[in-house]
């Protein structure tokens, strides 16, 4: 099996609600995100690329165009917008594009990671 990963930075705010009030993330806040998407295949196209990165242009623009600099709860109309919820929303936008996405990750911290890979 194949494996490439590609690499999109944006900025945005959220909060969660429903946690203690004591709770940080119940309060509004902002991350520096880091999105990875990963894309596999058994086999090599016509020029050794599981995809060519330049074909993975319009992930970046979606995320610079929806997400960069936003309120996450707008974007999605609710405030469950967690770093797990994230991976799922932008894995399902890359796979309805790109066959061979196999699993996208989120950081909110240069210490979490979190992922939807199914």
């Amino acid at each position: 099996m194949y494996r490439i990963s590609k690499e999109f930075h944006f900025s945005a705010s959220h909060r969660l609600a429903g946690l203690p009030d004591d709770h940080p993330c119940a309060r509004l806040h902002g991350h520096n995100y880091i999105v990875v998407v990963e894309l596999s295949c058994e086999r090599l196209d016509n020029h050794g690329f599981v995809r060519d990165y330049r074909e993975l242009a319009p992930l970046k623009r979606y995320i610079d165009d929806t997400f960069d600099h936003r309120h996450l709860n707008e974007v999605f109309g609710h405030d469950g917008v967690t770093a797990e919820f994230l991976a799922k929303a932008v894995y399902d936008w890359c796979k309805a594009r790109w066959s061979e996405v196999s699993a996208v990750r989120v950081s909110e911290t240069p210490k979490t990671w979190a992922e939807y890979r199914p």
